[in-house]
């Protein structure tokens, strides 16, 4: 059978990669999408490698968007986020991705979507897998999204124009609740490890919370000496699914293992630290207010996902949290929340009401994208229904 082709560009997204599906161009029902995007990704690969697709084989480099018209009246475009797994034929569209939000924006704009003018484009996006509303703002040049700045991301060589990225009311986006038990802070039973400290908490996508310490580590480790360690990875992976079942997000802790690794997140979080990155460079602990280590899919991040980036900054906003214990107090009212990661540093800036009941108003992040590729992929006919 011939492969069928269909149309999409190639972008990065802040430090993620993906390929950018218009909606129009996929099957009218979404039970015929997952297929066509583990085709294009390259999984399952029991390789770990993706090389029949266009994966990286790391969690940043095995997702896929779809952009289409709005489904709501405050929106500009629609967007659908789906996270492949490596090697299961999985696409888990459970929450969303910071990374790759930002480069939607320009997407819709290069594409016709929206037609802005001036110098400068805002988009309103519809994010369809947590109805939350993200606001993309960014240069114009000629009429396109201007890929040339002096904005450096850590973690992507060299500089690009700035994406500004505002996620309105995060709190909730999975489960429904900023703190989806009602508590800050918590005593998380686990099987073969007895109760862990932890915060759920869900802000732009779920994230459960533990002290690095409560696992012995400093919190500085670099992601390989965590990967070496597969007695602490299947420890994690416990906690994670265990936090999965009180978040609501899987019936038990099996379930979360086979079907709901892309949430929650785990974070493990320590105080200012100085630390040395994976490039080498050195960053000191005045240059952070917390040091995290993030976890999605049983692998350590060379970064840190911005969506648990942003989850992390409210829940170091909240009182109570096992993040609130051990991030340095803001210098001010509405300061940056600094979170130090093994690429470097990373700024955010989290309003939150407080109280018994807190209510997480918004998160601003700011990040690069840049269109890679354009033109069609090519998917095995047998892939794709009447095909």
């Amino acid at each position: 059978m011939t492969q069928i082709r269909i149309p999409a560009v190639f972008m990065r997204g802040g430090t993620s990669r993906a390929p950018v599906f218009h909606r129009r161009d996929l099957p009218l029902s979404r039970a015929d999408w997952d297929p066509i995007f583990l085709a294009a990704i390259g999984s399952p690969d029991p390789n770990g490698r993706q090389l029949d697709g266009l994966g990286g084989g790391i969690s940043s480099l095995s997702k896929i968007v779809v952009v289409g018209p709005p489904s709501r009246a405050d929106a500009d475009v629609d967007y659908t986020f789906g996270q492949v797994l490596v090697g299961e034929p999985v696409v888990d569209y459970s929450g969303n991705c910071g990374n790759m939000s930002s480069a939607v924006g320009p997407f819709a704009v290069d594409e016709g979507l929206v037609a802005p003018s001036g110098s400068r484009a805002t988009v309103r996006i519809h994010n369809t897998n947590t109805n939350k509303m993200i606001v993309a703002e960014f240069p114009l040049r000629a009429g396109r999204a201007d890929v040339e700045g002096d904005y450096e991301l850590l973690g992507v060589a060299g500089r690009g124009a700035r994406i500004r990225l505002e996620f309105l009311e995060p709190g909730g986006a999975v489960t429904g609740r900023l703190l989806p038990t009602g508590l800050a802070r918590q005593a998380l039973p686990v099987a073969g490890l007895g109760s862990i400290e932890v915060s759920l908490v869900d802000a732009t996508n779920p994230c459960v919370f533990l002290a690095a310490a409560a696992l012995g580590l400093a919190g500085t480790e670099l992601p390989e000496a965590i990967e070496r360690d597969r007695a602490l990875l299947n420890k994690i992976e416990a906690i994670r699914a265990a936090a999965a079942v009180a978040m609501g997000i899987a019936k038990t802790p099996e379930a979360a293992s086979r079907s709901s690794q892309a949430n929650p997140k785990i974070v493990l979080v320590a105080p200012p630290a100085d630390a040395t990155t994976l490039s080498g460079t050195f960053v000191s602990a005045g240059a952070m207010d917390l040091t995290v280590r993030m976890l999605s899919m049983g692998r350590p991040h060379r970064a840190v996902a911005l969506t648990a980036a942003m989850c992390t900054a409210v829940a170091a906003r909240v009182e109570g949290t096992v993040v609130h214990g051990v991030a340095r107090p803001p210098s001010a009212s509405g300061a940056d929340v600094r979170l130090g990661h093994p690429s470097g540093t990373i700024d955010l800036a989290a309003r939150v009401q407080g109280g018994a009941d807190p209510i997480a108003e918004s998160v601003v992040v700011y990040r690069t994208a840049r269109r890679l590729m354009e033109g069609s992929i090519l998917i095995p006919g047998s892939r794709v229904r009447n095909a």
